[in-house]
C-alpha cells in the first residue's frame, strides 16, 4: 500500500503571506530607490565616467585629469586647506560642544543659553557668510572685529594726532611724513612759525583754538604749529591769519648735533615753548610719530588669515549643533556613577576626565565624524567670505571643483575628477559613521 504524502496545513498560505509582505515592502521602497538612484547613484556614475574625458567631453583621456589634478598648484592648495579644515574644525567644535554642554548643566538659564547658541543653525551659510564678510572688513568704521581690535590697541598705544598732515612747502620746513620735518637753524630767543596743511577737518580737535604766535622769550625757543588754511581761500601762506586754527598735541623737539635736547607739546592754540637752552644754534623737529598712519587693525581677509577667518565663521554656525548633541548624551549618563565618584572623593576634574568623557565617547565620536563629513563639503562660507584676490588661497576641494567646472574654468572633466576625489575622501568617514550607528542599534 503506497504511503500518502501529507502537507502541513497552512504552509502554502504562510509562504503566500511572506511573499505578499515582501512585494508590499518592495513596492513601498521602489519610489525611494528610484529617487536615490536618480539623485545619488546616477550622478556618481556619470561623474566617474565624465572624469575620463577632456573638457569638451568628446575625447577619452583616461587618467589624464587625475594626473593634471595632482600637478595643479591650485588644487594642491585646496587639498591642503581641506586637510586643515578636517583637522581643526571638528576638533574645536567637539571640544567647544563638550565644554559648553558641561557648563550649561550648572546654570539655571541653560535652556535660554542653548537656544541662543543654536540660533545660528537657523541661518543659511550664505547669510552667515555675508555677516562675517562685513565683520571681517579691514576698515574699522565698517568691520566690527577691527573696530574692537583698533579700540583696544589705541588704549595702550596713543595714535598719531595728524596722520595726513604735511608741511607747507617752501616755508622753512624740510623732510617728509616718514622722516619728520626739520626747520632751519635758530638761536634761543627766536620765534618759529611751523605751517602745516593736509589735515582733514574731522582730525582737528574740537578744543583747538585760533592759532597764535607767542612772544619771544630770552633763552628759549617759542613758536606755533598751525593749520595754514583759511576757509574761503583767504589768508597768506606761511603767516598766522585770524581764521586759522592751531594744532594742539604736536610734539616739537629742539635738536642739536643730531640729538634732541628738549621737547614740548603744543597747546590748544598751537603754541609751544622750549626752555633751558644754552647758547648756540638749534633746529626744531616735528618727529615722524606725529604723522604715522593709524593702526588699521588685522587683515582678516588677507592671504595669511583667510582660512582661519572662514573656520571661525563655521564655528559660530555649528557650535550650537555640537553642544546640543553632546548635551543630549550628557543628560543620558547614569547619575549614580557620577555621584558615587564624588562620594569617593573624586574632584570635578577627575569626574570629568575619567568618567564623563569615557562614557560620552560614543556620542563624541558620532559628533566628530559627522562634522568631518560636513567640513569636507563646505562651500558657501568659503565662496562668500573670501574676496576674489585671495579666493585661491582660501579654496577647499568643493569650491575648487565648482570654479573649475562652472566658475570660469569650463573644464568639467577636471571638475568631475575633483568630485570623485572628494567622494573618495568622504566615503570612509561615512562608512565609519554608519557602522557606529549600527553598533549602537544592536546594543
Amino acid at each position: 500500500m503506497a504511503q500518502r504524502t501529507t502537507t502541513r496545513p497552512g504552509a502554502d498560505p504562510r509562504r503566500r503571506a511572506l511573499r505578499h509582505r515582501r512585494l508590499l515592502g518592495a513596492a513601498f521602497a521602489l519610489p525611494a530607490l528610484l529617487l536615490l538612484g536618480a539623485l545619488v547613484a546616477y550622478p556618481v556614475v556619470f561623474s566617474v565616467v565624465r572624469s575620463l574625458f577632456d573638457a569638451s567631453g568628446d575625447r577619452f583621456v583616461g587618467a589624464d585629469n587625475y594626473v593634471e589634478m595632482a600637478r595643479d598648484p591650485a588644487t594642491l592648495t585646496a587639498l591642503r586647506n581641506s586637510a586643515v579644515w578636517v583637522v581643526v574644525a571638528p576638533v574645536l567644535l567637539t571640544g567647544l560642544g563638550l565644554l559648553l554642554a558641561v557648563l550649561t548643566e550648572r546654570v539655571r538659564w541653560a535652556t535660554a543659553f542653548k537656544l541662543v547658541l543654536f540660533l545660528p543653525m537657523a541661518v543659511s551659510f550664505l547669510a552667515a557668510g555675508i555677516v562675517f564678510r562685513l565683520a571681517y572688513e579691514q576698515d574699522p568704521d565698517r568691520g566690527v572685529l577691527n573696530a574692537v581690535v583698533v579700540g583696544v590697541h589705541d588704549v595702550f598705544v596713543e595714535p598719531a594726532p595728524y596722520p595726513t598732515a604735511r608741511a607747507r612747502e617752501g616755508l622753512g620746513l624740510t623732510g617728509s611724513q616718514a622722516d619728520g620735518y626739520t626747520s632751519g637753524e635758530l638761536r634761543p630767543g627766536a620765534v618759529a612759525v611751523l605751517p602745516f596743511v593736509g589735515v582733514a577737518p574731522g582730525a582737528v580737535p574740537a578744543a583747538a583754538g585760533p592759532a597764535r604766535a607767542p612772544d619771544a622769550v630770552p633763552g628759549a625757543l617759542t613758536g606755533t604749529v598751525y593749520l595754514d588754511f583759511t576757509p574761503g581761500a583767504g589768508g597768506r601762506p606761511g603767516r598766522v591769519d585770524p581764521a586759522e586754527k592751531g594744532l594742539p598735541g604736536v610734539t616739537v623737539e629742539a635738536v642739536r648735533d643730531g640729538a634732541a635736547v628738549a621737547s614740548a607739546r603744543t597747546a590748544a592754540d598751537g603754541s609751544f615753548r622750549l626752555d633751558g637752552l644754552t647758547e648756540g644754534t638749534y633746529r626744531l623737529r616735528v618727529p615722524a610719530a606725529v604723522f604715522a598712519a593709524g593702526y588699521g587693525g588685522v587683515d582678516w581677509l588677507g592671504p595669511a588669515l583667510i582660512t582661519p577667518a572662514v573656520i571661525g565663521a563655521y564655528l559660530w554656525v555649528w557650535t550650537g549643533f555640537s553642544m546640543v548633541l553632546i548635551g543630549a548624551g550628557l543628560a543620558a549618563l547614569p547619575r549614580d556613577v557620577l555621584e558615587a565618584a564624588r562620594v569617593d572623593g573624586a574632584s570635578e576634574r577627575q569626574v570629568f576626565r575619567r568618567i564623563t568623557v569615557p562614557l560620552l565617547a560614543p556620542v563624541l565620536t558620532v559628533v566628530f565624524v559627522t562634522l568631518v563629513i560636513n567640513v569636507m563639503k563646505v562651500f558657501d562660507l568659503v565662496y562668500v567670505i573670501a574676496p576674489g584676490p585671495v579666493q585661491e588661497e582660501a579654496n577647499v576641494l568643493a569650491t575648487r571643483m565648482w570654479l573649475v567646472s562652472f566658475g570660469g574654468g569650463n573644464d568639467q572633466g577636471l571638475g568631475s575628477a575633483l568630485s570623485v576625489l572628494l567622494l573618495l575622501l568622504v566615503v570612509p568617514a561615512m562608512v565609519l559613521n554608519i557602522r557606529r550607528f549600527r553598533k549602537g542599534g544592536d546594543s
